[in-house]
């Protein structure tokens, strides 16, 4: 049985690399790219916590759930919105957009 320990580092590692991934790209999409990987090590933290923890109930597969739902819409409506802004600008280099500024 692989221990919890090993899980959590793993997806400590993954929500480093995704972190980097958000404050160093610029690029829309690589940002996009790095809240998801967020998304996914906090999704393995709570399936490894429910494993390890709480195996009879059903609430870490519930919350892995919801994240999973939260993760698709931000994704579809990320990527609607850089888009729209790609349409309208033709870049997707966040430094560039301005559209909140007069």
């Amino acid at each position: 049985m692989i221990p919890l320990s090993w899980y959590l580092i793993l997806s400590a590692l993954l929500f480093c690399v995704g972190a980097f991934g958000v404050l160093a790209r610029r690029n829309a999409v690589g940002i996009l790219m790095g809240i998801e990987l967020m998304l996914n090590a906090v999704n393995l933290n709570l399936v490894a916590f429910w494993r390890y923890l709480t195996p009879g109930l059903i609430a870490g597969q519930v919350f892995t759930l919801i994240v999973f739902a939260v993760a698709a819409s931000e994704a579809s409506v990320g990527l609607a919105l850089i888009i729209s802004i790609y349409r309208r600008r033709s870049t997707v280099v966040v430094d560039e957009i301005n559209l909140m500024k007069w």
